[in-house]
């Protein structure tokens, strides 16, 4: 299965390559630093021309969800591409996983007041893997191995507008 996977590229890549090392669920080919420049640089034709054709093939989206991601315009571009495209979306939850070895807060919910659909609230399924110890913080490497064993499955319930 190949998923296209929405996230917030500044905030969130480094939990994001954790993500792909799983290995478990093929996505597209993340962009290092200097490439996604070069894209953001010549406009946004250039942004939407790039998420069209890498979402092209996908078999559904997978909304990776940070801190900040619901706010973030290509985020939502790409939700309401997949609700056009009619491809399964579903959210999982990223801030229990560690980037430089630390944890984020949990991101509010992205899909809904979408633009264009105010108060609409389509019970897209959010998974969330965070895992806490004794104490009740966030055990970054449980959190991995859940996501790790959960990944595959998750992705098949996502929810089709």
């Amino acid at each position: 299965m190949a998923v296209f996977y929405s996230f917030h590229y500044e905030r969130d890549v480094l939990r994001v390559q954790l993500i792909r090392q799983i290995g478990s669920i093929e996505g597209q080919r993340l962009l290092n630093a200097q490439e996604w420049e070069s894209i953001r640089a010549r406009g946004s034709s250039a942004i939407e021309a790039w998420i069209d054709e890498q979402m092209k093939y996908k078999s559904a989206v997978v909304v990776l969800i940070g801190k900040e991601t619901a706010s973030r315009p290509w985020v939502r571009y790409e939700i309401q591409k997949a609700w056009q495209e009619k491809k399964p979306l579903l959210g999982i939850r990223i801030h229990g996983l560690s980037s430089m070895g630390n944890v984020d807060e949990s991101g509010a919910d992205p899909f809904t007041n979408m633009e264009g659909y105010k108060g609409y609230n389509p019970n897209i399924p959010i998974f969330d893997p965070t895992q806490r110890g004794y104490w009740g913080n966030i055990d970054t490497k449980a959190t991995y191995n859940y996501l790790a064993q959960n990944l595959k499955n998750w992705v098949t319930k996502g929810k089709i507008r």
